[in-house]
């Protein structure tokens, strides 16, 4: 039984109580004090025993009263620390000044097949020169990679202090993973899946079915499509909904880097690689990824030497790290992404074959911005709230005189253009419209304006197109040579041709 004895703050009270129990002949597992409060566990304390003594504890002076209750104070403390450590998916343990361990958490007991406790940092990992360095930083270093039980992980230290004294260091071991979920996790999208493909128009909603039969399907999948038309909004979407959701999705600009160093980020580095390399070495995407998702942009600038890198790491899924003689292998899916024409590429003999083929096993054409008109508003107001909200400002819209210059631009850079365009407006608007003369459209050839009062965004919308469709009738008279002229297919511009009631066999 666990009683609770509470009383006035005085000298000797303790003893007082302490010696009551003793005359009683009971076994005490526990005393804490907590002054103006005694717990004790006495287990053989019986309910009879525990009548007498409470009368005999309330004449002591100074004592208020004697409760049951379930648990110590420190008994509790402890539940709750086991119970935080056992719920941390990752190893931690604790050491003191001097790098022995004195506490581990359960996924660290598991990791290692016995209990660490006493034993010291260079004994546990079987490495001298980890001890000497966490001792001279005071546990206080960046993430660095050990190998513990066989396997690497990813070691992050930080020191314990009391009274600005260090008292020791609380170590956590990271599969590399689980740091991959965290760089994941900081380029995350509020839209999930194929919500943050905005647009309603045929080429976008085509695009989205048939990208949702491929994502669940766990092969490469190559996405082809002009620069800023959103190649990697597309893979990410992928990911979303694939069997991998919950690993990783870590991306790679292939022509953002020189070879040596995309090597290094894609495939990881072992000790001692090259000069200034991290100590112990470095995980690459690939290991961070593992389970989840690589997406290669522009993959057709990666160089001959790392595409027959890649091509290995695609056959048997593993690899060697920059520098190193271990075969890492992991579980990955590639997407990749190109502006470029690899099938030429191939044909010149720039790009290889067998890569080629590894790469596209599925694929996607992200269609480009002028062939999406009907979606160019759509995106220009989602872009205006975003960039109000990014820069702080009160929120403001899109005037419809803007309209036809904004439909009539051939956007060569795409929705990143567009979504530039709109953030510089948003920037230099002094009125809550954005007017004409707040949009920086260079060479847009703009058809006639739209007159007089507009009801809908859809009016105007109609009304432009039908201005726009007459303009180049003339000079294009069939639904063939209008198509051409616009980027768009012959079945749309027919369509439209007949809509509006313009001359001309269609």
């Amino acid at each position: 039984m666990r009683i609770h004895v509470s009383f006035i703050d005085r000298v000797g009270i303790t003893q007082e109580v302490l010696a009551l129990l003793g005359g009683r002949n009971l076994n005490l597992d526990a005393v804490e004090m907590v002054p103006p409060n005694v717990y004790i566990d006495a287990p053989t304390l019986s309910a009879a025993v525990l009548d007498e003594l409470r009368g005999a504890l309330l004449q002591v002076h100074g004592v208020q009263s004697v409760e049951v209750v379930d648990i110590l104070p420190g008994q509790r403390r402890r539940l709750q620390l086991d119970a935080l450590l056992a719920a941390m998916p990752d190893p931690v343990l604790a050491v003191d000044d001097r790098a022995t361990v004195l506490l581990a958490n359960p996924a660290l007991v598991e990791l290692c097949g016995r209990t660490p406790e006493g034993l010291s940092i260079a004994a546990l990992f079987a490495d001298d020169a980890l001890q000497q360095s966490l001792l001279a930083a005071g546990f206080h270093q960046p993430l660095r990679e050990v190998h513990f039980a066989g396997q690497p992980l990813l070691l992050d230290a930080q020191p314990i202090t009391e009274d600005g004294r260090l008292t020791g260091g609380l170590l956590t071991l990271y599969a590399p993973s689980r740091m991959g979920q965290r760089l994941a996790a900081l380029h995350h999208d509020h839209a999930e899946g194929f919500d943050s493909l905005l647009g309603e128009s045929a080429p976008i909603r085509a695009l989205k079915a048939r990208a949702l039969r491929v994502a669940s399907l766990d092969a490469p999948l190559l996405i082809h499509g002009e620069t800023g038309t959103g190649k990697e909004l597309v893979a990410r979407a992928c990911h979303t909904v694939s069997v991998r959701r919950n690993a990783p999705f870590l991306a790679l600009n292939c022509a953002a880097l020189p070879e040596n160093l995309a090597e290094s980020e894609l495939f990881g580095y072992a000790p001692g690689a090259f000069t200034g390399a991290q100590r112990g070495g470095k995980p690459g995407l690939l290991e961070l990824a593992n389970q989840g998702t690589v997406f290669l942009d522009e993959i057709g600038e990666m160089s001959p030497y790392l595409q027959a890198k890649l091509l290995r790491f695609l056959s048997d899924g593993s690899f060697r790290r920059v520098g190193g003689d271990r075969e890492v292998k992991v579980d990955v899916r590639i997407l990749s992404a190109t502006h470029r024409d690899l099938e030429k590429m191939v044909a010149e003999g720039s790009f290889r074959e067998d890569l080629f083929y590894r790469l596209n096993v599925l694929n996607l054409e992200v269609p480009p911005l002028r062939e999406r008109g009907q979606d160019i508003l759509l995106l220009a107001q989602h872009f205006m709230a975003q960039a109000c909200a990014q820069i702080q400002r009160l929120p403001c819209r899109l005037a419809p005189t803007t309209f036809p210059a904004l439909l009539a631009g051939r956007w060569p850079g795409n929705v990143r253009q567009l979504q530039n365009v709109i953030f510089r407006a948003a920037a230099i608007c002094d009125s809550n419209w954005v007017e004409m003369d707040d949009l920086d459209i260079a060479g847009t050839e703009v058809a006639p304006k739209v007159e007089g009062e507009v009801a809908s965004l859809e009016q105007a919308m109609d009304e432009y197109e039908k201005a726009l469709l007459e303009k180049l009738y003339d000079s294009h008279p069939s639904s063939r040579q209008l198509a051409a002229r616009l980027g768009t297919s012959h079945t749309a511009i027919a369509k439209r041709l007949r809509k509006y009631g313009i001359p001309g066999k269609h």
